[in-house]
Parts: structure tokens; sequence; C-alpha cells
């Protein structure tokens, strides 16, 4: 794996060992890896890390938030790999060993995402897009539903562009949100409060993956308003958590009101970052969906869990 600190290398040698000792990985609770194979992919004005744990599984790509990377899933990572699928995650520009993108032109965050799947040859897989993952996520459902199984989105706007539910989101963050820390602002205070050490481990990994200055985000192709959220028809997860200050509940109701096959589960005494803080039973609701579960239980009531099992 390439050194974090560093510049990515001018060409790069694929390995078969993410988040190995090689290169440390954030303390706390986290499970040992799966191999899998690191390399970089091609677009414009750019290249993309990405890592593969490979196999003739259904493949699943995960698509990070603004404070993450292909770093952000050691949770899923393993769990997913175990029970048969091919997991691929890859870091946006301007995130963990991806280059910067190029400033006023930042690029078409789903034209990345396809550049990946062509370059790796996916003919129909399962999407997970959480936060601001999740709009680039939407976005690509709409422009490629063919090529999608299912799609999970983990407390994201998806790209939201109706006047009133910016106004309504705007008025829950109040003036200087945006410099409070990121761990206040993403995961929820029970979580905090109950884990330390897991609270650790998720900023170390949030500095690992954004060391620079901010990103500028990626567009979307076009805005997503709710008549075309409402063309969305892939199979849809849509997972929230009641403590979430971005995204509470009835947040969370506005957005899965326009889609047409979607199933939601909100866990409780969690922020926004479900995947994280609560990851044996995120993970379990996850595998279900893509067994074919159409009933994910709505809410789940244990504050926090530390196992990723």
């Amino acid at each position: 794996m390439t050194d974090p600190l560093n510049p990515v290398p001018a060409h790069p040698v694929p390995t078969h060992s993410a988040l190995t000792p090689s290169a440390p990985t954030p303390s706390g609770r986290l499970p040992a890896q799966a191999p899998a194979r690191e390399d970089f992919v091609d677009v414009p004005r750019g290249r993309l890390w990405f890592w593969d744990t490979g196999g003739d599984g259904p493949p699943v790509v995960l698509v990070h938030p603004a404070s993450g990377s292909a770093l952000s899933w050691p949770h899923q990572q393993p769990v997913f790999a175990r029970a048969g699928y091919r997991v691929i995650a890859y870091s946006r520009r301007g995130h963990h060993n991806s280059t910067p993108p190029t400033p006023g032109a930042p690029g078409v965050g789903a034209d990345d995402l396809h550049a990946l799947v062509e370059h790796l040859g996916l003919r129909r897989f399962h999407l997970l897009g959480a936060a601001l993952g999740g709009s680039y996520a939407a976005d690509y459902a709409l422009l490629h539903p063919g090529r999608l199984l299912s799609l999970v989105i983990v407390s994201s706007f998806t790209g939201i562009s109706e006047p009133e539910f910016r106004r309504v989101t705007g008025r829950l963050r109040p003036p200087g949100f945006g410099d409070l820390p990121h761990s206040f602002r993403e995961l929820g205070p029970a979580y905090r409060a109950a884990d330390e050490a897991g609270t650790r481990a998720w900023q170390e990994m949030s500095d690992r993956s954004v060391s620079g200055p901010a990103v500028e985000s990626q567009r979307l192709s076009a805005p997503i308003d709710w008549a075309r959220l409402s063309g969305l028809t892939t199979r849809t997860l849509f997972v929230a958590g009641d403590a979430d200050l971005y995204l509470p509940p009835p947040v969370a109701d506005m957005i899965t009101a326009h889609l047409p096959d979607v199933a939601t589960v909100v866990y409780r005494q969690v922020g926004h970052s479900a995947y994280w803080e609560r990851p044996a039973e995120f993970n379990r609701d996850v595998l279900r969906f893509w067994s074919g579960d159409r009933s994910p239980e709505r809410a789940h009531t244990s504050a926090t869990a530390g196992s990723t099992q």
C-alpha cells in the first residue's frame, strides 16, 4: 500500500494487502481485513485508488462519505467478503491516495464511478453509498439502472435540490455547524460516550482520508428533484439513525416518500455513520437485503455495538 503521507507514485504497484500492517490501520477494535488487490483507475485529469477483494461472488461497490475514503469500510470489508461477495471500494478525487480534483472542474461523481465499473468489467453489481457518497450513488442509479442489482443509501440527502427540502435541512444546522469537529457531527453521542477507542479509530481514518485542504465536491450529472428521484426504480434500502444531526428520520421520510421501491431501517441512538457506529446490525441488515429480504426491521433498540460479526 502506498504511504498516505507521500505523493501517489507515478507507477503504482498493485498489492494484496489492503489495510495490512505495512500501512497501519487506525487504533480501536477493527477486524482483520480480507486480502485485497490495490490499484488505480485512470479518469479524466486524474486517477483513483481502489481495492478489490476479487472472487466470483456478486460484486459490491462502496462509495464513501465526504469525511472518508476507501479506508472507511473496515467493519464491512471482511464480513461482506466472508459472506461470498466481491467487495470493492475506491477513493474519490482528493481523498486517500487519489489525485485531487482540478480546481473549478471536479468532474461528475457518477462518471468517475462508471469509469471504475468499466475498468473492472462489472456487468451488474450492488451499490452502497454513505452520506455524500449516497448522492453520487443515487445519481448513478438514475443514469445506469440496468447495471445495478440493488442500491443501499446510508444517511444521505441523495443530492435533492428541492428548495423546501434544502430550507428544512438548512435550518437544522446553525451558523458555525460546519466548524464543529467531524466526529461530533458524524458520530452519535451514544457511540462517542460508549466507545472511545472506536471514536478515535474513526477520527484517525478520517484524518488519513482527507489530510489536506477541503476537497471540492464533485457534481451530479443533473439536479435531483422529486420528479427525477421518483424515477429511481432500483430496489433500494435507505438506512438512517435517529440521532443524525444532518438527517433525522423526518428528513429521511421526505426522501423515501419519493422512492418507488424502498425499504427503510432506522437505528436508535445512532448518528450519521451507522456502518461504523452499529456495524453488526448494519452488516446483518444489508446482507439480508442483498439476499432478497424486502422488509428489514424498521428500528433497532440497542445503544451501541462494538462487534462487527
